[in-house]
């Protein structure tokens, strides 16, 4: 009884772990741009086809988001 009920902790651990490991920047990297959501727009896109399939049939397009595009990178020790 008592080790399955560690294994259960153990695995809501792992899968809580897993399910935070995505950067958030990652959630967000294209914006849908144009005249109704103005720059730098609706940030929610992870793909340029998700972005361009809410784009389609409006008057909106599809850009890189510019937190994404000039975040700092990290480049190790020097």
């Amino acid at each position: 009884m008592k080790h399955s009920i560690l294994a259960a902790a153990a695995v809501a651990i792992a899968v809580a772990a897993f399910g935070m490991s995505t950067p958030a920047a990652a959630q967000d990297r294209y914006c849908l741009q144009g005249r109704i959501w103005g720059y730098p727009g609706n940030c929610q896109f992870a793909s340029y086809a998700q972005c361009m399939a809410s784009a389609s049939g409006t008057n909106a397009y599809c850009g890189i988001n510019p937190r994404y595009a000039y975040a700092r990178r990290w480049r190790g020790y020097r």
